[in-house]
């Protein structure tokens, strides 16, 4: 298995670029602090889960995988602030969070199945 097969990795490659377009678009002002903090939150996600797969040991993939999990609760904390602030519409706000709740399932899911494969990689 390729990280790029993995749907968790896709989602939140989905959600990063997203929340970049969203924040390309807001003042020097929201930019400098929400924008780079949410920014930041949302690479965080990705950025972990494929250091954790390329790790070799199992136990250091989920101890990414956690890292990637706080970052989205972190995300998710930053994208009701934009929202709270008029950075983001209603419907931009509903959209992330769903993206943003689902991927915690998803990432949940395969912390699970980490090192619960056999050696061809079969869950």
């Amino acid at each position: 298995m390729k990280l790029e097969d993995l749907e968790v990795y896709k989602l939140s490659l989905e959600i990063g670029e997203i929340i970049y377009s969203h924040a390309q678009s807001w003042s020097y002002f929201d930019k400098d602090t929400v924008g780079k903090q949410i920014v930041r939150s949302a690479d965080s996600i990705s950025a972990n889960i494929s250091e954790g797969f390329g790790r070799f040991y199992f136990k250091e993939n989920k101890l990414f995988c956690y890292y990637a999990r706080g970052s989205v609760f972190e995300t998710t904390t930053w994208i009701f602030k934009a929202y709270s602030r008029n950075l983001i519409k209603d419907h931009e706000y509903a959209e992330l969070k769903t993206k943003l709740t689902a991927l915690g399932i998803k990432l949940n899911n395969y912390i699970k199945s980490i090192g619960n494969t056999d050696s061809k990689g079969n869950v």
